[in-house]
């Protein structure tokens, strides 16, 4: 099932403490996701990320960030740290996939519509469109060509990600009707800090704009 225009789901991504994790939640958000990337400047541990999902109340999807880790540590960690969901973000095949024991959302970088085409591979429970970047997975604060996630969206629940800002995610949600959208950057006031009005503009302007029948 896909969502309506008036349920358009709402993860903020990078979380890297828990005030900032309960507020996400406190204002909306229906998920928060965790980078277990050593390279990303929001990388968290297994310890941290457990604690902070002890804390969380319930109907909220906790989400765990790879990028091309082994099977074994992402379902260790996603045990530990009892994860709802897992998001794979590097170049992870369609068989690697099927061996996480979660849900699997599978991000991708959109450059053209090449990018799109190579998601009928994937039987996963739902894609993240991120902006392409020689060598960035994901955080580059950039947006990618929105007319790209329209036909993606025939290929299942669409997550759109990539430079979206409290300034222009209504805008996106209005033009592409997405599942749902991811924040990371555009919500942070240095990386892994995240600005707690920038949050609370994003999750209103988010929620005010899957409301609308007309773009």
């Amino acid at each position: 099932m896909m969502a309506n225009n008036n349920q358009v789901k709402v993860k903020v991504c990078g979380m890297t403490n828990l005030k900032d994790t309960l507020l996400a939640v406190e204002e909306g958000s229906d998920a928060v996701g965790f980078i277990f990337y050593k390279k990303s400047p929001r990388s968290v541990t297994m310890k941290l990320v457990r604690e902070i999902v002890l804390e969380l109340p319930p109907f909220v999807d906790t989400v765990g960030v790879f990028v091309d880790e082994t099977e074994e540590k992402i379902n260790k960690i996603a045990d530990y740290c009892n994860l709802d969901m897992v998001q794979l973000h590097g170049d992870e095949s369609p068989a690697f996939c099927k061996k996480i024991r979660r849900r699997v959302i599978k991000a991708i970088r959109v450059k053209d519509m090449q990018s799109v085409k190579k998601l009928s591979s994937f039987e996963v429970s739902g894609f993240l469109l991120d902006t392409f970047s020689e060598n960035i997975h994901g955080g580059t604060g950039k947006v990618f060509d929105w007319n790209l996630a329209l036909p993606a969206k025939k290929l299942g629940p669409v997550i759109m990600a990539g430079g979206l800002t409290p300034n222009n995610v209504r805008q996106a949600i209005q033009r592409v009707r997405p599942y749902g959208v991811d924040v990371c950057s555009g919500v942070e006031s240095q990386p892994g800090i995240k600005d707690h009005k920038k949050i609370r503009v994003f999750l209103k302007n988010a929620k005010a704009g899957g409301k609308h029948e007309q773009a």
